[in-house]
Formats: structure tokens, sequence, C-alpha cells
């Protein structure tokens, strides 16, 4: 087992609490929080990116979160001994993170009637439901994440950016812009293992007149951002970032 698993899990498992916490907030009844809006939920996802990668370095681990990063990180190196070890801890992660969501906000759960607004507080669905825009939406939103991250964390950037400790600031800051500009279609999965956990605990956990969990559409959150970040990472690559 490489370094760096328990961090990819408990570092996951901070992203999707915090994350999914947020569009739980937002959409279950009797919240505090409720209706808030896109804004609250794009930025505590930026938040959540931020205090899951700050988890993970601390514990070991390049705090990728993602499988498609780890992929995307994987073709720029030419090694992949870590892919299956940290999805698999990622995915993980995630379920975990989403068995957390449903118990802080165990009585809301019952007050909800809207079985898709329950489900959304674990996994992504599109706002227009078509295959294939649905898919460029993933492709393209994780391509960005996965090349932007690249840069940030690039020798030209280190040389003459920000100081040490701040990445996980920009990779936040990153979500949250890909969240504004490009997340309105699909609610920007642009992560498998953060679609995957949740939608698993989803179909397993006792929520109340829950309905199915999705799963025609479980295949473009992970096809997708798998396909972004292979893209994104042979470019970076081919540039030598």
């Amino acid at each position: 087992m490489p370094n760096g698993v328990l961090g990819e899990f408990l570092g996951t498992m901070v992203l999707i609490l915090l994350g999914n916490g947020v569009v739980a907030g937002v959409l279950l009844r009797k919240s505090k929080a409720e209706n808030a809006g896109w804004m609250a939920i794009t930025t505590g996802w930026g938040f959540a990116v931020m205090a899951g990668v700050f988890t993970a370095v601390a514990c070991g681990s390049e705090g990728h979160l993602n499988p498609a990063v780890t992929v995307g990180a994987a073709v720029v190196s030419g090694n992949f001994s870590k892919v299956g070890w940290y999805s698999a801890a990622q995915t993980a992660g995630a379920i975990v993170g989403a068995c957390l969501v449903w118990l802080h906000y165990l009585p809301h759960w019952r007050e909800t009637p809207e079985a898709d607004l329950k489900r959304a507080c674990f996994c992504t669905a599109p706002a227009i439901r078509s295959p294939f825009a649905n898919l460029m939406s993933e492709i393209i939103g994780t391509f960005v994440l996965v090349l932007v991250a690249g840069a940030i964390f690039s020798k030209a950037v280190a040389a003459t950016g920000p100081a040490a400790g701040l990445g996980p600031y920009l990779v936040g800051s990153l979500v949250w812009g890909i969240g504004l500009s490009l997340g309105g279609t699909t609610g920007y999965a642009i992560n498998p293992a953060r679609d995957l956990g949740p939608r698993i605990a989803h179909a397993i956990l006792p929520i109340p007149k829950k309905e199915g969990s999705d799963w025609g559409y479980a295949a473009i959150p992970i096809v997708g951002p798998i396909v972004g970040g292979i893209l994104a990472g042979a470019l970076v690559r081919m540039v030598h970032f």
C-alpha cells in the first residue's frame, strides 16, 4: 500500500462532508440555510476542497481527493502505481463523508418531501438530461480542473508565484470558479469518487421516502471526469509544466 492512502481517505471524507453538507443545508426543509442558492453551494464546495486538500496533505498524500486528478497525475509522471489504491480510498472516504452528512441532517430528511432534492444532497444530476452534452460538460470541467491545478503547482509558478502552503486555497478557488462558470449544466461532479461514493450511500441509507439513486446517469460523472483528467494530463506532459 503506497503512502498517502489514509490521507486520500480522510481528505475525501472531509471534502464530501462539507461539500454535500452545504447542498443539504440549502435544499433540505427547515434548515437555516434553506434556499440560500447556487452561490452558497459553489462557495461551500470551494471551501470543502480547500479543507480536504489540507487534511490529505497533512496526512502524507498529495491531496488529489479525486480519481480523475490521480489519473491525470499518473499520465504526467508515467507512474500509475497509486491509481487503484488512491481511487479506492477516495471512493471509500466519499461514502463515509456522505453518511456523515446524512447523520448530521438526520431530522431534515423526513421534513423534505421531494425525493429528487434528497438525492441531490448525495450525487449529481443534469439540469437537462442529454447524455452527450452532459458527458462533454464533465469532460470540459475536469479538463480545466486538472490543467489549472497542474499550472498552480508547476515549477514556473513555484519559482515566481505564491508562497508554500497557499496551494489548497488556490485549488479551492479554482473549484469555486468551475462551479460558478461551468457547474450549471450537470452540477459539476468533476470527480468520480465525489459522485459514486455518495450515490452508493444514498442507495443503502434508510432515507425516508427516497426514490431510486439514478444509476442510469451514474456512468457520466465517472467516465467524463476520467476522460477530462487524461486529456489534461497529456497536455501538461506535452508542455512540460
